[in-house]
């Protein structure tokens, strides 16, 4: 039988998403033989033909970037947006509030040309991509879920319920009782609330949830004397590329 041919692509991001794939370690290995890997910069050199599925990690920033995407994008069947910087922009995102000379005299204290980039865009702003699996870094179990999906023709689902969901579930305490604001109520859910697990508190990692209940939210902030502009300063950090998007 066929094998379905799979390939792994970067553009700017830390890679921890693919890292984290790595360190499915056993399970890695039970879907290789399921699958045939024919790209994979972590772990091998090679380049391939046709694609039936691309999982591509980062946010784009140059014109050849642009380039590159598309040409994966027509040699393959599926593409998967995998992780926040590809699938919102990600933290990358957040230089696109200022041109790139000032973000190389913020980030460098001087001016270097050659790392002049664009403003970073999440995959779907310059290729059509057909399925997410969200987060930063992405979670394994999540991401084995949607590789199944995709090797069964099945429609991968993910949770369309908020982390503060998750957070209940465990017990966890509420990070706003500890006077810090917390995205958890209006986060997409499937982290397992890992941050609020140690210590933290949600980001917003995994993006906005489709019809969030906004006003508890509201209410919410209202009671330890947040505003609407308070928790959109928050969730910045992950999202400004969608939220620009939504402007």
């Amino acid at each position: 039988m066929k094998k379905t041919r799979i390939g792994f692509f970067d553009f700017t991001g830390c890679e921890g998403c693919q890292l984290t794939v790595l360190n499915l370690e056993q399970d890695l290995l039970e879907i290789l033989e399921l699958v045939e890997l024919v790209e994979f910069r972590e772990v091998m050199s090679e380049q391939a033909g046709h694609l039936d599925i691309a999982f591509v990690e980062g946010s784009v920033c140059r014109q050849q970037d642009r380039e590159q995407l598309k040409k994966i994008r027509q040699r393959t069947d599926i593409l998967v947006a995998l992780g926040a910087c590809a699938d919102n922009g990600g933290v990358n995102a957040l230089g696109s509030d200022r041109g790139p000379e000032l973000m190389c005299q913020q980030v460098y204290a001087s001016h270097l040309p050659h790392l002049q980039t664009d403003p970073p865009q999440a995959l779907s702003e310059v290729v059509p991509v057909d399925y997410r699996v969200p987060g930063c870094p992405i979670d394994g179990h999540e991401f084995l879920a949607v590789l199944q999906a995709l090797l069964l023709k099945r429609q991968p689902d993910l949770p369309t319920f908020a982390v503060c969901v998750e957070c209940k579930l465990a017990e966890y305490p509420c990070s706003f009782d500890h006077g810090e604001i917390c995205l958890g109520p209006v986060t997409r859910a499937g982290c397992r609330a890992i941050c609020i697990d140690g210590g933290d508190r949600c980001r917003g990692c995994r993006g906005l949830i489709e019809n969030p209940r906004t006003s508890p939210y509201h209410r919410l902030l209202e009671e330890h004397g947040l505003t609407v502009d308070d928790i959109l300063d928050q969730y910045r950090t992950f999202n400004i590329g969608e939220q620009k998007s939504e402007s």
